[in-house]
């Protein structure tokens, strides 16, 4: 559950994530959020239960730093919106596939032409990123 926490060094109330709900946001493991924030690369905090929590802004942050990668972007793309993640379905038929990517926790499906997977040697196990351009984006809030 995602509720405001009270930080300390924080005056006023922040979104604050315990260290389980950072991991499950940034889809990594919470053994790898201890490391970050043990090595100096996420600031956290102790609530008022001694728990390291982390400000929702750093995470924000932070979150936005992982997504920078150059080597995941393209000059040559209006597209912004990139998940990578290992392709888990391939289902081809004479003229179009359908394409699962986990990215993460999340499950991306595309169609495209089989002539298209064929050309990128897509398979179940390969790795693939997701580039989604799209001019609608629902968000909710949980």
């Amino acid at each position: 559950m995602y509720c405001p926490r009270i930080c300390e060094g924080y005056r006023s109330w922040v979104t604050a994530f315990r260290i389980g709900e950072a991991a499950e946001l940034l889809g990594v493991s919470a053994d790898t959020v201890r490391r970050w924030v043990d090595g100096g690369r996420l600031s956290a905090e102790r609530d008022e239960h001694g728990h390291r929590v982390i400000a929702g802004t750093d995470l924000a942050a932070f979150a936005r730093s992982l997504g920078s990668d150059p080597e995941e972007r393209s000059e040559h793309s209006s597209a912004r919106n990139r998940l990578r993640g290992i392709v888990t379905a391939v289902v081809k038929d004479t003229v179009m596939a359908q394409v699962d990517i986990q990215a993460g926790p999340f499950r991306v499906v595309s169609l495209m032409s089989r002539e298209a997977v064929d050309e990128l040697g897509l398979e179940v196990g390969s790795v693939a990123v997701a580039v989604i351009k799209s001019t609608t984006v629902m968000v909710e809030r949980p």
